[in-house]
């Protein structure tokens, strides 16, 4: 399933190798992948695979699921899909509370110590899912894990996922992307060592060298 995922997002547009003329992140950090799980969103065939395969983790991993949670913006649809498919309520985070009404951080109904499993479209450094799991647990959840469409695999996002006890299954991750991506001509062989040495450090940008040495 990882690998037809991995091929299903570069089909589509949705994950781009450019390690040439590499991406900048908010964080100024140079990248040579880039990464918009939006698009599955649009491609309907690609949507049904990911949703499906996500609402199989879930049954999977987290069997006594009561309520799934979106991380917004990105997240939220595929709760939404998911939680259709499982027949399971769902509800997001948002980045930050509203300031009027109820000034909600958490929209949807929530009752203390409801099964949660938050649902992310791509994990990186791992910041953002897991400022999500800590207002969920602030509120009294008892979270579960995390299922996700992709995970890049970073050293600072595993280190922090496992210190903060979070356990996430993603359905693809950087390794078999850029194995596909080989496979598929969408990037040469030698670019393989590059991207992941990237991922190893992404501080390191002398993988745009041409070299991964």
């Amino acid at each position: 399933m990882s690998k037809e995922i991995a091929k299903d997002l570069l089909s589509i547009e949705a994950v781009m190798f450019r390690p040439e003329e590499p991406f900048i992140w908010a964080s100024g950090i140079k990248s040579p992948i880039y990464c918009d799980n939006r698009l599955t969103l649009t491609a309907p065939e690609v949507r049904t695979r990911i949703e499906n395969a996500l609402a199989q983790k879930v049954r999977e991993k987290f069997p006594s699921c009561q309520v799934l949670m979106g991380t917004s913006t990105a997240g939220i649809a595929h709760a939404a899909i998911v939680g259709h498919i499982l027949n399971l309520p769902m509800g997001y985070v948002r980045s930050g509370a509203k300031d009027h009404g109820r000034k909600n951080r958490i929209e949807g109904k929530l009752n203390t110590g409801d099964k949660v499993v938050v649902v992310e479209d791509l994990i990186s450094t791992a910041g953002s899912v897991l400022e999500v799991v800590e207002v969920l647990r602030d509120a009294g959840a008892d979270v579960l894990g995390v299922v996700s469409i992709f995970t890049y695999g970073m050293k600072k996002g595993l280190e922090r996922l496992s210190e903060a006890n979070v356990t996430n299954y993603s359905l693809t991750y950087l390794d078999e992307i850029a194995k596909a991506a080989a496979e598929q001509g969408y990037i040469p062989e030698t670019d393989i060592a590059r991207v992941l040495k990237f991922r190893d450090d992404p501080t390191d940008d002398s993988w745009i060298g041409g070299s991964a040495e």
